[in-house]
């Protein structure tokens, strides 16, 4: 590992930029080099100072700007930590979360903590297109990625369309695997939304209750035939969301 006076070398070539910009980059050079992997402690605004020979200001300013781009988690009292490498989900394509996380070479796990047959809430009827107190199948499941938390898959299932659904090991098969081959897909919905996570969602996710989420909530049909409403939760630190479109992309 480079010794607090290269850093301080690299930062003097990097004269051009200003002084806050030029300390962000001799961050970045060491988070993407892997020299600081994913929750390593970088240093404090006060080692910062010292080793750099710039002013807390500034490298306030530098620790909170990676933090907001993503590279850096900053916990209060505690310190500032690489951020775990961003996993991302396709947008408007439904997909197998168990698919994306494998191509990224990661290993896939899901901890079923819900299975069961309950009795439908008058949203829950409407989005299932059901009477209200209709049985419908409930599902809550905790993806994770390499161990780390990455998605909590709240799924509703119309019974008519997936019957066989609660025989199902979803710690070894994902619901979406199920029910593309019970109930084929031939449309879907989603709206995507930026959310506070609730307190029960930041214990299975392993995040502080202030961190913000990414929630998706998406309905699927086979014929005319409403399957299931998922809300997908994701923490805003570890994934995003992306989509392309156009004839380039087809190709």
């Amino acid at each position: 590992m480079k010794r607090p006076n290269e850093m301080k070398r690299e930062l003097a070539e990097n004269d051009s930029a200003p002084l806050y910009a030029g300390v962000k980059q001799v961050i970045l050079d060491r988070i993407r080099s892997g020299e600081w992997p994913p929750r390593y402690r970088v240093p404090s605004e006060n080692e910062l100072v010292v080793e750099l020979g710039v002013s807390k200001m500034t490298a306030n300013r530098a620790l909170r700007e990676l933090a907001n781009e993503g590279e850096l988690v900053r916990i209060q009292g505690v310190g500032s930590f690489v951020a775990e490498r961003k996993g991302h989900s396709a947008l408007f394509e439904v997909r197998n979360i168990a698919d994306e996380i494998a191509e990224r070479g990661h290993m896939h796990e899901a901890d079923v903590i819900v299975l069961a047959e309950e009795a439908a809430s008058p949203d829950i009827a409407d989005a299932l297109e059901l009477a209200i107190g209709a049985p419908v199948f409930h599902s809550l499941i905790v993806h994770s990625e390499n161990g780390v938390p990455v998605q909590i898959e709240d799924r509703f299932v119309n019974p008519g369309a997936a019957p066989d659904y609660l025989m199902q090991d979803f710690s070894t098969l994902t619901p979406n695997a199920y029910l593309t081959a019970a109930a084929p897909l031939s449309g879907s919905e989603h709206i995507v939304e930026a959310v506070t996570p609730r307190a029960w969602e930041c214990k299975f996710l392993t995040i502080l209750q202030n961190e913000p989420c990414l929630a998706i909530r998406r309905r699927t049909w086979s014929a005319r035939q409403v399957v299931s409403m998922a809300r997908l939760v994701y923490p805003g630190n570890r994934y995003r969301l992306e989509t392309r479109s156009g004839k380039i992309f087809e190709e």
